[in-house]
Formats: structure tokens, sequence, C-alpha cells
């Protein structure tokens, strides 16, 4: 599988190229004036330590210097691993200029709703 998902919110949207690779996920996401790479998360599933008959995933962030795309990467990546019980690497970079706190929170949940899409998009094709 191989695609381009986009959310659709008429402000802060933010796309994503995913690619299935063997039984791994790879996810791009990027949005804004200036999209670039600025964090890279990879994770990995696992028993949760709460319950163990439930999956949970693990991450490892590397976040370029002045770059705040870590925690899109990180949900992303431990969201995905978790729910698709696969291997998951995200790398994400978004910017817009003189942002406030409402436009973060809005990509926050951009980024959610766009993870929820990825998630959509798999399941329907492996009919689930």
């Amino acid at each position: 599988m191989e695609s381009t998902i986009k959310t659709d919110t008429e402000g802060y949207d933010l796309e994503a190229f995913v690619k299935q690779i063997g039984e791994d996920l790879l996810v791009a996401i990027w949005g804004g004036e200036k999209p670039h790479i600025g964090a890279v998360a990879v994770a990995q599933p696992r028993p949760s330590l709460k319950d163990e008959s439930v999956v949970s995933a693990t991450a490892s962030v590397f976040c370029y210097l002045g770059h705040k795309d870590d925690i899109i990467a990180k949900e992303a990546a431990e969201k995905l691993s978790a729910t698709l019980n696969t291997n998951v690497t995200v790398t994400a970079g978004v910017h817009w200029d003189d942002i406030d706190e409402a436009g973060i929170k809005a990509i926050i949940a951009n980024s959610q709703r766009l993870v929820n899409m990825i998630i959509e998009k798999i399941a329907a094709q492996e009919g689930k």
C-alpha cells in the first residue's frame, strides 16, 4: 500500500505519505508554509505495561536542532504501531510563521485526525 492522505479542515491542514514496506509502515507528515523533516520517530509494538493483553508501543525520537516536530512524530508513531501492531517510522515537519497557541492546538488535532485517517485507510484495505 502506498498513498497520500490529507486533512481538510480549512486551517492548518496536514498531509501524509504512507507506504507499507513488508509488514512495516513508513509515514511522512508535513504541512504549512515551510514543510521539512524536523523529527523522526520509530515505534515498536509491545504488550502494555498495565495490561499484557493490550498492545502498546515504545518510541524513540530524533529531533533536529530548533524544531518542535517531535510531539507529532512520537504520538503518530506510537498510535500507528500500537493500533496496527507493527514497526513504524514517522517523519514530521510542519511550519507556519507567527503561529499562536490556538494554531498549535489545531495542528496537533489535525495530526491526530490524520493518524486516524491512515488507520482507517489501512483497515479498509485489509478488510477489517
